[in-house]
């Protein structure tokens, strides 16, 4: 199923009456041949009707942004704009918006003066309106430039747009309740609906139902096969397949039958303490697969974490994972392969960790084994259902979108990457670095109690996430980031 949608953002010129409509058009014209020439034209329309000078023409640029199927919306500031319609025009569109404005292209041959249009003045003025109107948009970091700046100031709100537009149409499928001694992962479901996420809370009894109906699905056969050519080598546990093809193609079903209305689905998904012993295997390996097909699926009825996954795949257009910030790294494996090959100190180090679940393409190599930890308790062949490997060396984000108890949403964001380092473990494992882990460790992750497990994108995707959190309503004060040194965190003891 497409999991994703594809950004189409509309860009609208605005005009204020006083100045000439030609600097609008013109570089309303300019931009989107900027954007084109360099990145196509598949994500954006320009709207050819009108340029927005009245309540009038902001009515027929939003019936024409519509029909053209636009998602998501540019205003753009030729000139210093009409503030009431701009922002009435942000105000009644139905998705994500930006704002951004023209730069002044010369002052020879009377440039600034004929030529001159304000934008620089128009965007204070478009801020005050739209705050006036409490009107959500994206604003970049310096919101005007030429054609060129523009069209990528544009660039850089389309996986934001993407994001944001989806959440609309997302519903998570969650599965039984949260195991023993999972608090942790447990979190209020009313900041969903206030995202305009939908949910669908089952019990593991009405799954355990449908996978029973699914034996002998004619299915299956293909779906085994499909496995076996992805694990290779790494097929170890031949006899689960079938018992796994099973249960993949039971979550298959189940979405297809209950997404509703919504375009886009995840699953929180249950895995023990009870699932081993009824369903026969753990559901690892099915879960790194539905993932890496672009619906994510998370571990422990990890809700939050399912939708932080949603979030870094739409973002990042690309497979990601959910792991425990799990252990630290031994003194002997740093002194022996990252001491002086990498910059990082042992505490900006650890292992992120999941039994299984983190997809084979996101793996150096890979495995079918049985989850350790659960055998250690269980008959292993119970246990049998994990992906295990070495997570890939590169560049990843790590983040997570969480909600308080009294129902106030609260987020982190931290770059870093996996180092090209064994780990001499088991399970879905990497060894982990981000500059200044130590302190935000502490000041962060357990000082504002986030649970153990994050997202991972495999990427630097910081600078999107951050404004799509900033979008969707959490506080920047909640937005906890690595802070570099002397960058003191609100509760870090300063004479430390």
């Amino acid at each position: 199923m497409n999991n994703s949608p594809v950004a189409k953002i509309g860009i609208v010129a605005v005009s204020r009456d006083c100045f000439p409509e030609s600097l609008s058009v013109n570089r309303r014209k300019a931009l989107v041949k900027a954007y084109t020439d360099k990145y196509g034209a598949d994500d954006i329309y320009e709207c050819p009707i009108c340029i927005v000078e009245s309540e009038i023409h902001m009515v027929q640029a939003l019936e024409d942004v519509k029909k053209a199927g636009c998602n998501a919306l540019c205003v753009y500031l030729g000139n210093f704009g009409p503030e009431i319609s701009e922002s009435l025009l942000a105000k009644h569109f139905d998705g994500p918006v930006m704002f951004c404005a023209a730069a002044e292209e010369t002052s020879k041959d009377g440039g600034l003066i004929q030529g001159r249009g304000d934008a620089y003045c128009g965007m204070l003025n478009a801020s005050y309106n739209l705050k006036l109107r409490n009107v959500k948009a994206y604003i970049p970091e310096y919101p005007v430039g030429t054609a060129e700046g523009c069209a990528d100031m544009i660039k850089e709100f389309v996986p934001v747009a993407r994001a944001v537009a989806a959440l609309k149409d997302l519903k998570i499928i969650s599965f039984g309740p949260r195991p023993l001694n999972f608090l942790a992962c447990n979190a209020p479901i009313k900041p969903l609906y206030d995202l305009g996420v939908e949910i669908e809370e089952n019990s593991e009894l009405d799954l355990f139902e449908a996978f029973n109906n699914h034996a002998g699905d004619s299915r299956i056969p293909d779906v085994v096969a499909d496995m076996e050519k992805e694990l290779g080598a790494g097929n170890k546990k031949p006899e689960i397949l079938s018992k796994l093809a099973q249960y993949e193609l039971t979550l298959l079903d189940w979405i297809e039958e209950h997404k509703g209305y919504r375009k886009y689905v995840a699953i929180a998904g249950k895995c023990w303490p009870a699932f081993q012993t009824q369903f026969g295997f753990v559901p690892c390996y099915v879960n790194s697969r539905l993932t890496a097909k672009g619906i994510p699926v998370s571990c422990e009825v990890d809700i939050y974490g399912c939708l932080s996954e949603f979030i870094g795949t739409v973002v990042s257009e690309d497979t990601v994972t959910l792991l425990d910030i799990n252990n630290s790294v031994p003194a002997d494996i740093y002194e022996e392969d990252i001491k002086g090959k990498f910059d990082y100190t042992l505490n900006d180090t650890f292992m992120g960790f999941h039994c299984g679940n983190t997809a084979s393409g996101k793996l150096s190599f890979c495995e079918m084994k049985y989850q350790m930890i659960m055998a250690r308790s269980l008959p292993i062949e119970v246990t049998n259902g994990t992906l295990e490997g070495d997570i890939v060396p590169g560049d990843i984000t790590f983040f997570r979108l969480q909600s308080t108890a009294d129902t106030k949403l609260r987020a982190y964001i931290a770059q870093g990457e996996v180092l090209p380092v064994k780990t001499r473990s088991f399970g879905g494992i990497g060894v982990f670095a981000i500059p200044e882990m130590g302190r935000f460790y502490r000041h962060v992750l357990i000082e504002k109690n986030f649970p153990h497990h994050g997202a991972v994108a495999f990427g630097h995707f910081g600078k999107a996430l951050y404004e799509v959190f900033k979008y969707i309503g959490v506080d920047v004060e909640e937005i906890g980031f690595n802070q570099p040194k002397g960058m003191l965190y609100k509760t870090e003891n300063p004479f430390a």
